[in-house]
Formats: C-alpha cells, structure tokens, sequence
C-alpha cells in the first residue's frame, strides 16, 4: 500500500521544529553517532540559502521548498540506518542542485566526503536518460556526454555505494510530491522511477521503498486497476482482518505448544504486487493468495524450518507453493520460507517465515550492513554488502569491456531487475552460479568468462550432451565443450535460433565481431541473408529500399551490419515487409482498370490486400505459391472470382503473363494486416520415433495452426520428409518458426516448400 507521509514537528508559528526534528531523525537511525549541533548547522544552512532564493515568500509554506525536501529526504535515510554524511548531504542535496549554493561552499564547510557525494548523486541523472536514449533507437556514437556521464555514474555508485540510496530517497521524495502535479508530469515522475528506481531499490534489496515505489509509480501509471484493487481491499478489510486475527490466534498457541519464541502478525498488501500476479497467473483477485496473509519472526533458521511445519500441519499446503530462499536466496540477497495452505474456511493463505535478521534485510537490504566508523568509507565485515557492491562492480566491467555497446545491456539489465525469476546452476567444480530464468550454455558460458563463451562449441548437462539452445533449469551441473580457435558462431544472435537469452552474452558476442574486419562482415552477412532468402523462398530483393527502410545506404551496410552483428534479421525481414507494402510491381495492366463486385471469400479480405488502391475487392491467395505479407506479389483477374494473388516468383503466373498480360494487376499488402495466411514448409530429417510428435507440439507451443501433413520415410537412407502447411502472419513469423524446427533433433533441412 501507499505509504502516507510522516509531517515534520512543527511550532505555533508553522516553522520546523528542528531540534525537535534531529531528536526524532537520531531515535529513527538508531545510532550513537549523529552529532546534533553538525546535521543543525546543515539545516541552517540549506534554510539560508533557500530564503536567499525565495526573498519575501514564506519558506514554511512553500511547497516545492529544497529545505523540506531535504529534511524528507534525510528523514528516509535515517530510517535506512545511514550515517551522518550521507543524512547532511541529502539535506543540502536540492539547494546545490537548484543552485542556491555550490558544492566548493559546501565542501569548504562541510567537508570533501559530504560534497563528494552531493556530486555523485548529481551524475546520476544520466540514468534518466539512459532508457530514452536506448528507446529512441539513437546512434550512441552522438550521445558521448551521456555515456560520460553514465561512467561517471556507475564508478561512484562503486566507490561509494550511498550516492545511490540518497538518489533513491531524493526520487521517493519526488513520486510522493506529485500528487497534485499535471498529468504530464505525474507521467514522467512514475514512469522514470518505475523502470530506473523501484528495480533499482529491488536490487539493493531495499524491500520498504521498493514497495512504496512501486504503489505510488503504478498509482499514476494504471490508475483505473490501482483504485480496483484499492476499493476490493477496502471492501473486505474488516472481515479479513477478523479472520487473519482467528488464523494468527490458532498459529500462535500451536507455536507455543512446542516451544518456538516467535512474533506473528499480519503483512501488509502491496497493491502493485497484487495486480501483477493476477496480470502474470491470469487470475482474478480472490485468487491471489497473499491478501490474506501472515509474517512469523523468529530467532534462528532452525524455529524457521520447525514453524513451516507447524503451519504445514495446521493447514493443508497448496501444491508448487512452497519457495526455500533460506536455502537459495534471491538475486538481491532475499531469504525467507513462502508457502500458501488452504485455512479456516478453506480460504488461501500466504505465510512467510524468515528470522529477525533476514527481516532486516529484506526490509533495509544493503542498509541493514551499513555501519560507519568515523573517517571510514566503507562497511566491515558483510557479505551481504560485498555481494551488493560485487553487482555494480560487474555493471562497470561491461561498461570498460564493451565501451558504448553496454549503454542497452545497462537499460536491459534495469528494466529487468525487478523480475524475481532465476536459476542456479553448478559449474563441474560445484560451485553455484546465478542466471536469469532462460538462459542457455552459451548464456553459462560467457557468465563463467568472455573467453569460454567465445571458445564455446557444445555442452554437457548433467554429463549428457545438449544442443547449444538447450534451457537450463536450476540444480543442473554444465560443462562447457571449448575449441582452441575460432570465435562465436553468427548464428548465435539470431533470436529466432534461441541460442542467447542474456542482454549481456548478446553483448560479448557482437562485440567480438565489431572486431573483425568490414570485408569479412560483408561476406559473413551476405551468406546469412541469403541462407534466409532461400529457406523463406524470397525472390528478387530491391536492396536500395531495404537499405533505406533499416537507415542504411547500400546492400553492402546491410551485409556489413548482419555480419557485426548490429542488424538482427528479423529486422531485416520486418523492413522488408514495409517496402512490400508500398512495393509496385514491374507488370502493369494494359488497357482500362477492371471494376469488381466485393463478396465474402475465406482466404483473404478488405483489410488484407489492396488492389490499385482499391481496398474492397474480392481476392483469394493462389495455391500454388500461398504467399504471405512481405512477399513480392501480383493480382491475375479471373472470371467470376475476383483476384488470385500470385507471388512475383511463382511459375503459374509466369504462364499467365505470358498467355493474358491485361489480367494482371497491383498488389499491396495492408501494414496494418493481421491475418493469417497458409504457407507449405518442407522438412527433412533422419527418422526417428516420436519426430512427428516433437514437431507438431513445438507448433502447438507457438500458436501456429497447422493445417495440414504429408510424411513419407525412404527406407534405404533412414530419412523421413514432411510437407506441412500451416498459418502465419508475416515473414518474420515464418522464419521465427523454421528457425524453431530446424533445432530439432535429427532435422538438418528445413525451408518454405516450392510446388
């Protein structure tokens, strides 16, 4: 739920109480160390310098006053545990920022470190615009300052992981003022804390802003669901919380019975975790298990692993709910026992149970190792910081391995933080290692080191070879196959292939062909586009549009950027689409436009293909060549059933050129179709038991309606060929597919049939 803002102790007179005020901040931060006449005199001076800027306005009623913000700000970071420095440098923060002082005044008063950090958290503004850069699509070449900034950025927050906590408490700061801000601004607060700061909080393990974050962002972002869901939780409070009073009374004297010192109560519900797992499991919201649910504290991991099985007894367990982030924590350092159980009523309930420690944590995260000595800079004596700080040290060596190729792996890498779903893999030694849910030995591989990624040529799971594809789940044990020579295959970036998961393995590999000569891309690409030409049966290709519609000038960029790696070819083939659909074909119609009657036809419609411009007219796709939206097409007039679309290439309508030249006309596919279309493929592999089966479900897994199958087996050679017909959408569709088939076991040809 939202978090409401605690109001500053004020005096008759509607100033700050600031005595008052450090009092409570020390009782808050729970530290002997905050000296109360420095963080005053931080506060005189921050007040000064916002009068100098107001003149007569009244500093106490200001709303976007940088004096108060940074009281707030101050007031989030002692909540945090954080040290003095960081406490004075949120409050003088706004006022440097909106150049009421200067950081040399600052330092000069205050200190290097506290001015160090003030200037840390200004260079972190380059965050912000990192995901607009990545999103546009802008050529990172152009935007050096930015990339400068974004290393300035990530080497502070290395050296000295509280610029980014003060950042994340200037920006919780700014969501919580934007209540009454246009609706323009509002958009632009949540959207850049949503997809830069909550991960980001999430990553530090931060769990009390993360929470906040995310409401106040969702808030503003999906306001219809965040009042739905508010108003259903509203709607039953009372009663829910009868019942999790009767839930808690039963657990509490069951907890007794066998001795286990415990604290239980009822955890609060997040309105933007409700609505995802409802978004994400397609549920409704009395599905959702954790609106009524429980939080056991404890002493010790043992009374953890005694009170799941006090509530496992007490209540019937929901299958595939029960998670062990004792045994393997989060990414962020997360632990705790999850299970749901049918309760009273038979009602769902969610419990958590983790120790007082893990409680902290998860609720402070890196903040909860935090403890300054004075003259120090660093925690001692945490893992769990060491883990943390290891995260953004790994950010800064793809930034000085890969240059400005990392600025989209660092978007990817935030925007994806949030997502909890990870796997944890043993290296042959036994050692664990952690990787996105998806990843492939190729992903294992250039996580292990760049050069075993490269060297990579096979694997071994569990001791059994896979293919490179292959998905690895959690608890297998890779073994990596290397070569000497050579470096990673091209075919590794096609995403249709499914050989790379990772933004940052993706990265590795299109670095190592930047590398490579331009002659040698060309060749490389040129055998790549056209290997997809032919297995997609495109014909002829004006390469002067292409290369016009991907921002390119010749065939030979585009063979150079396939080749590096910086063109994907499902790009290309969604490029190609679009100059089809302006695409006027060589035959013109001789003599006057025929005029049609439009009627209903199965195969194709108004919204599909235009004739001459003409939207309304009956067609029908020929079943010779079953074109599909991208190929080069031509209309031929028949006698009583409107328009046959041929492709360009296809025999018959060479033969009907040839005999009835004035029947042909224009053809364009429609941009905005989103029909289906049959189209024949043809499949050859070594025979097998159980290869139809494999085939057929791997098209049911995709959504592809098959409509049709021939399979015959040569006996003499063992090889077994197939003509399927199915329906798609677009070319990038049908190579998305034929790429998915032909990783299949025992298949090596697979391409769009020819009759």
């Amino acid at each position: 739920m939202v978090k409401v803002r605690e109001i500053h102790p004020v005096r008759d007179d509607g100033s700050v109480d600031l005595p008052l005020w450090i009092k409570d901040l020390k009782l808050l931060n729970g530290q002997d160390i905050l000296d109360q006449e420095f963080i005053l005199s931080a506060c005189e001076f921050s007040r000064k310098a916002e009068q100098k800027s107001l003149g007569p306005k009244n500093l106490w009623s200001h709303r976007t006053s940088s004096f108060l913000i940074g009281l707030e700000m101050a007031t989030i970071l002692a909540e945090l545990n954080m040290d003095q420095d960081s406490i004075v440098a949120a409050i003088l923060y706004r006022a440097v920022r909106e150049g009421k002082t200067s950081l040399e005044q600052v330092s000069k008063k205050f200190g290097k470190n506290i001015a160090n950090l003030i200037d840390g958290v200004l260079k972190m503004a380059a965050i912000s615009e990192l995901k607009d850069v990545a999103r546009e699509g802008s050529v990172l070449g152009q935007h050096t300052d930015q990339l400068e900034n974004l290393r300035k950025m990530l080497v502070a927050m290395v050296d000295d992981v509280r610029v980014a906590l003060i950042k994340i408490a200037e920006r919780t700061c700014a969501i919580r003022e934007v209540k009454d801000a246009p609706e323009e601004r509002k958009q632009k607060v949540a959207r850049e804390i949503f997809d830069i700061y909550a991960p980001l909080a999430h990553r530090l393990g931060i769990g009390q802003l993360k929470w906040e974050l995310e409401d106040l962002s969702f808030r503003y972002l999906e306001p219809e669901a965040y009042k739905q869901i508010a108003r259903l939780l509203d709607e039953k409070r009372l009663d829910r919380q009868q019942y999790i009073d009767q839930v808690l009374e039963m657990l509490n004297a069951e907890l007794h019975k066998h001795k286990i010192k415990a604290e239980t109560f009822g955890r609060a519900k997040h309105i933007y975790s409700i609505w995802r797992k409802m978004k994400k499991k397609n549920i409704d919201f009395s599905e959702v298990y954790d609106v009524r649910a429980l939080r056991v504290l404890t002493h010790s991991i043992q009374d953890c692993y005694m009170a799941i099985g006090i509530v496992h007894s007490l209540w019937q367990p929901i299958p595939g709910e029960f998670d062990d982030y004792i045994a393997s924590p989060k990414e962020n350092g997360y632990r705790s026992l999850h299970t749901a159980v049918i309760g009273p009523g038979g009602k769902a309930l969610e419990v958590q149970i983790r120790t007082y420690e893990m409680h902290e944590e998860s609720e402070l995260g890196i903040c909860a190792h935090w403890r300054y000595k004075e003259g120090d800079s660093r925690s001692k004596g945490s893992s769990g910081y060491e883990d943390k700080i290891a995260w953004l040290r790994q950010v800064i060596e793809w930034q000085e391995e890969l240059g400005e190729d990392v600025l989209g792996t660092i978007a990817d890498q935030f925007s994806h933080a949030i997502i909890d779903e990870r796997i944890y893999v043993f290296t042959p030694e036994g050692h664990v290692v952690d990787l996105p849910a998806g990843s492939t030995p190729i992903d294992f591989a250039y996580h292990v080191h760049t050069e075993v990624g490269h060297s990579c040529r096979g694997a071994r799971v569990n001791g059994k070879m896979v293919p490179l594809s292959y998905t690895l789940s959690t608890g297998e044990q890779i073994e990596i196959i290397r070569t000497k020579n050579g470096g990673p295959s091209r075919d590794w970036l096609n995403p249709n292939l499914s050989y790379i998961h990772t933004a940052r393995a993706r990265a590795k590999a299109k670095h190592w062909f930047k590398l490579q000569d331009r002659d040698q891309n060309i060749h490389d690409g040129k055998v790549i586009i056209n290997r997809e030409f032919h297995r997609l049966a495109i014909g002829s290709v004006d390469y002067h549009k292409l290369a016009e519609q991907v921002n390119l000038k010749t065939a030979e960029d585009i063979f150079a950027a396939i080749g590096a790696g910086d063109l994907r070819i499902s790009q290309v083939l969604n490029a190609l689409q679009k100059v089809h659909n302006f695409n006027v074909p060589a035959h013109k119609p001789a003599g006057e436009p025929v005029s049609f009657t439009s009627l209903p036809y199965p195969n194709a419609g108004p919204s599909s293909i235009s004739v001459q411009g003409v939207d309304n007219i009956l067609t029908h796709i020929a079943g010779c060549c079953k074109p599909v939206p991208g190929d080069e097409v031509t209309g031929y007039i028949t006698v009583g059933r409107g328009v046959t679309i041929h492709r360009n290439d296809c025999l018959k309508l060479e033969e009907l050129i040839a005999s009835e030249p004035d029947r042909m006309v224009d053809i364009n596919w429609n941009a905005s179709d989103d029909k289906s279309y049959p189209v024949d493929i043809l499949i050859r592999a070594y025979d097998r038991q159980g290869l139809l089966r494999d085939i057929t479900e791997l098209f049911a897994n995709e959504k592809i309606n098959l409509i049709g199958v021939q399979s015959r087996s040569h006996d003499e050679n063992n090889i077994a060929e197939m003509t399927l017909t199915m329906k798609v959408r677009s070319l990038e569709s049908l190579a998305r597919v034929l790429g998915k088939v032909s990783g299949l076991q025992n298949v090596f040809e697979v391409q769009r049939y020819q009759s």
